[in-house]
C-alpha cells in the first residue's frame, strides 16, 4: 500500500505534467507570434496567451498543491535522488508563483504581450518614444512581481527576478565574477584590437538567402540537430523556442553578410540539442528540465563561440563556404575565414558581438536593468542612460536607439533579470569546453572534420541528461571539478588570441 507520502509525491507529479503542457502550449503560441502571426493577431493573441498563464498560474496556487508539497515532504527519506530534486523544484516553483495573485499574472502577461507588439515597429522605426508608454507600464508591474517575490523568497528584488532565470542566483555573486572582468577586459581589448592587424578581405555578395538558408541546414546536421525534432525558420529576433521534442530555431539573414545568420544559426543550435538530451524520462517534470540560463547559455555559446570559431572548425567549413557561394581568392582562403571568424571590434549589437566585448553589453544590461527595478532610474532615461554607459564601457558612440537600447527584445516581452546570464553561460562555457577536451583530446581533431560526436558524448551524460537533478554549483563542480570562475574564459581569450 501506498504510504500518504507517496500518494502526495504522485499526485504532484500528475499536476505538473498537466503545468509541463501548458508550458508548452504557451511556448508554441509565443513562436507562433514572433514567426507566423500576422501583425492583426496580436490582441487576440494577448488575450489568449494572458488566459493560458492565468490558469497555469492557478493551477499551481492551488490549494491542495501547498498541502501536497508539505506532506511529500514528510516523506523525504522514501524518494529516490531525482525525486527528492523533483520536490525541490516544484517547491521552487510553487514559491515563485505563490507570491503572485492570479490579477498581477494576467496583467504582466497582457502588458508584455501589448508592450513586445509595440517594441517590433518602434525597434524596426528607431523610435524609443513609441514605445515608451508600454514599458513605463509593464516596468511598473515587473517591479510589483519583484517585491512580491522579493518577500516570498527572502531576497533582494532583483535577486527574486534572477532566480526565476537562475535558481538560487544572488548578484552578489555575479558582481564579483564581473568585476573580475571588468578587471581584465579594459586592458585586454587594446591588446587584441593592436595585435590582429589589419582586417582580411571580405567575402563578397550577394549571399542569396535560400542558399544561407541550405547552409544553416547541413552545418546544423553536422552538430547533431534532428530534423524529425525540430524546424529552422526567420524572426526579427533569433531564439531557441519548442519543446525538446520540437525544437524550434529561427535566425535573420542578410544578403550581404552569411555570417550572421550562419553563427546565430550554431549558437541557437546548441540551445536546441540540449532540450534535446534532456532525459526523456523526465519529460513534463521539473527535475527533467534544463538547469537555468547560464547553463543553457553555456551550450549555446559552448558550440558557437568554444567549438565553431576553433581554427579547426573553420577548416572544416571553408571549403563548404566556398562550395555554397561559388567563393574563390585570399577572402575565402582558410585563415582569412579564421580572422574574420575572431575578429575583435567596438560593435554596438549585442548578439553580433565578438566573445572579447560581449560581456561588456552584458555588463552594461545588467546595471541598467538592477537600476530600473530598484527604482534608480526610470523607463523614460534608458536612452541616455544606455548610450552614456555603452560609451563608458565599449568605447563608441551609440548613434541611434535600434542599435542601442531597442535591439534586445528581453524587457519589452517582461524577461527582467535574465541578461547577466549570458556572460555566466560564456563562463560556464570556457569551463565546460576545457574540462570536455581534458577528458576526451580528441575533441579538437573531430571539430575539423565535421565530427560532433565526440563533443557531444562528453556533454549529454555531463550535463545534458543530468538535467536539474543537481543545483547549478553542484553541476558544474560534478562536470569540471570546480565552482564557476572566471579562469578558464581568460586563459581561453588568452589562447586563442595570443596576447
Amino acid at each position: 500500500m501506498s504510504t500518504p507520502a507517496a500518494r502526495a509525491y504522485q499526485a504532484l507529479s500528475d499536476r505538473f505534467r498537466r503545468l509541463s503542457a501548458l508550458e508548452d502550449a504557451m511556448g508554441m503560441l509565443s513562436w507562433d507570434r514572433s514567426v507566423m502571426m500576422p501583425a492583426g493577431g496580436a490582441a487576440s493573441r494577448a488575450e489568449t496567451s494572458a488566459a493560458l498563464a492565468t490558469l497555469h498560474h492557478d493551477l499551481l496556487v492551488d490549494g491542495h498543491v501547498g498541502d501536497w508539497l508539505d506532506e511529500a515532504a514528510a516523506g523525504a527519506a522514501e524518494l529516490t535522488a531525482w525525486q527528492a530534486a523533483n520536490l525541490r523544484e516544484m517547491k521552487r516553483s510553487y514559491i515563485h508563483s505563490t507570491a503572485l495573485s492570479g490579477e498581477l499574472v494576467e496583467a504582466v502577461s497582457l502588458a508584455a504581450s501589448e508592450c513586445e507588439h509595440v517594441w517590433r515597429t518602434a525597434r524596426a522605426e528607431s523610435n524609443f518614444a513609441l514605445v515608451q508608454p508600454k514599458l513605463t507600464h509593464l516596468l511598473g508591474l515587473v517591479r510589483e512581481v519583484a517585491q512580491a517575490k522579493a518577500q516570498a523568497l527572502g531576497v533582494s528584488a532583483y535577486d527574486a527576478l534572477l532566480d526565476e532565470y537562475e535558481p538560487d542566483g544572488r548578484s552578489a555573486d555575479i558582481d564579483v565574477l564581473f568585476s573580475e572582468l571588468e578587471a581584465f577586459l579594459p586592458s585586454f581589448l587594446p591588446q587584441v584590437l593592436a595585435a590582429q592587424g589589419a582586417e582580411p578581405p571580405a567575402p563578397q555578395g550577394p549571399f542569396p538567402v535560400a542558399t544561407q538558408e541550405a547552409l544553416c541546414r547541413r552545418l546544423m546536421q553536422t552538430l547533431g540537430f534532428d530534423f524529425d525534432h525540430g524546424r529552422l525558420d526567420v524572426s526579427t529576433h533569433p531564439f531557441c523556442g519548442g519543446t525538446p521534442q520540437d525544437v524550434r530555431i529561427t535566425t535573420r539573414y542578410r544578403e550581404d553578410d552569411y555570417s550572421g545568420s550562419m553563427m546565430g544559426v550554431l549558437h541557437e543550435t546548441g540551445h536546441g540539442l540540449y532540450e534535446r538530451g534532456l532525459p526523456t524520462e523526465w519529460a513534463g517534470q521539473p527535475v527533467g528540465r534544463a538547469r537555468g540560463m547560464s547553463i543553457h547559455e553555456s551550450q549555446s555559446l559552448l558550440m558557437e563561440m568554444q567549438a565553431c570559431r576553433s581554427r579547426e572548425f573553420v577548416t572544416y567549413t571553408a571549403p563548404l563556404l566556398r562550395e555554397a557561394f561559388g567563393g574563390s581568392g585570399p577572402a575565402w582562403e582558410t585563415d582569412a575565414l579564421y580572422k574574420r571568424a575572431i575578429r575583435v571590434e567596438r560593435g554596438f549589437i549585442r548578439v553580433d558581438a565578438d566573445e572579447v566585448t560581449y560581456p561588456l553589453h552584458v555588463i552594461l544590461r545588467y546595471r541598467l536593468e538592477k537600476a530600473l527595478i530598484e527604482g534608480r532610474m526610470e523607463a523614460a532615461d534608458l536612452p541616455e542612460a544606455w548610450n552614456a554607459l555603452f560609451q563608458s564601457l565599449v568605447g563608441v558612440p551609440v548613434p541611434e536607439d535600434r542599435v542601442g537600447c531597442l535591439q534586445d527584445i528581453h524587457w519589452y516581452d517582461g524577461a527582467w533579470g535574465y541578461f547577466p546570464t549570458y556572460t555566466l553561460g560564456a563562463l560556464t562555457a570556457a569551463q565546460l569546453f576545457a574540462a570536455a577536451v581534458a577528458a576526451d583530446p580528441q575533441i579538437p581533431a573531430g571539430l575539423e572534420r565535421g565530427d560532433f560526436a565526440p563533443l557531444l558524448a562528453w556533454l549529454r551524460p555531463n550535463i545534458h541528461a543530468r538535467a536539474s537533478s543537481l543545483s547549478t554549483r553542484d553541476l558544474l563542480i560534478a562536470a569540471t571539478g570546480k565552482p564557476l570562475s572566471t579562469e578558464a574564459f581568460k586563459a581561453h581569450l588568452q589562447r586563442r588570441y595570443a596576447v
